[in-house]
């Protein structure tokens, strides 16, 4: 009789299983593909102007805050002081094109040492904020999306920790466009040490960096060609937070 009913409930749990299995995978095939649909990225100027909307960068008292990387002195004054170097050896002043230019504390400190400085960014009321209170004869505002929009022409274009939190689909396009500049100086914040780089990510507040990774545009999926290259400034973090690489390119 033990063994009969062992045998009998053995049967009828592998009718149940498999009267069930297939709503059992629905289900979790559901609830995967609602996890994707959540993961959907947002238009990138919808993420930027929520980060400054959320102060997700910090606040500093301020309307727009563009994060520690634009104020602690440790890491923009040494930046300053190499890109101030770099645009006073020219005899004739550059046309600067700043991708990305955020709430323009450093870009304010280079203006004066270019024939003219155009500063770019995606979000609209930042830029007509920076409008407001930065005024030169040199300078111009403008609200782009430099991914997807034409950019001015210029003789340097700087991408200061713009393209880190970027997907690749949109490096690879702003890329694309940085061989129209003689010189590009690209500053990154990338991992200490050995990386994978150009891992994917979803445009926005985040990086790379918490997935062991960093952008190198010589490495796929961009492949970017120069002429020459330069390290300019290296900046390594406390906390082994990575190292905020800077380099000029020498494209033609």
């Amino acid at each position: 009789m033990y063994v009969c009913f062992n045998s009998t409930f053995e049967y009828i749990q592998s009718c149940i299983y498999n009267i069930y299995r297939p709503i059992v995978v629905f289900m979790k095939k559901k609830k995967e593909n609602r996890t994707k649909e959540m993961k959907k990225p947002w238009p990138t100027k919808d993420a930027m102007e929520q980060v400054y909307e959320m102060k997700l960068w910090g606040d500093n008292n301020s309307d727009f805050y563009s994060g520690i990387g634009s104020h602690d002195p440790e890491i923009v004054n040494p930046y300053i002081a190499v890109l101030t170097s770099f645009l006073t050896s020219f005899k004739n002043p550059l046309v600067v094109c700043d991708l990305g230019c955020g709430d323009f504390n450093v870009g304010k400190e280079l203006v004066r040492h270019t024939k003219k400085y155009i500063a770019i960014d995606i979000v609209k009321d930042l830029i007509e904020h920076n409008k407001s209170i930065f005024k030169e004869e040199n300078l111009e505002f403008h609200c782009l999306d430099i991914a997807v929009d034409n950019l001015p022409s210029g003789d340097c274009a700087i991408l200061r920790q713009v393209l880190q939190h970027l997907s690749n689909t949109e490096v690879q396009s702003i890329v694309s466009k940085l061989t129209d500049f003689k010189y590009v100086i690209l500053t990154e914040h990338i991992p200490e040490g050995r990386f994978t780089p150009n891992k994917e990510i979803i445009s926005g507040q985040g990086t790379r960096l918490k997935k062991q990774s960093g952008l190198d545009v010589f490495a796929p999926p961009f492949n970017f060609k120069v002429k020459e290259e330069k390290q300019l400034l290296s900046v390594i973090l406390n906390d082994r937070k990575g190292v905020i690489l800077t380099t000029l390119y020498n494209n033609f």
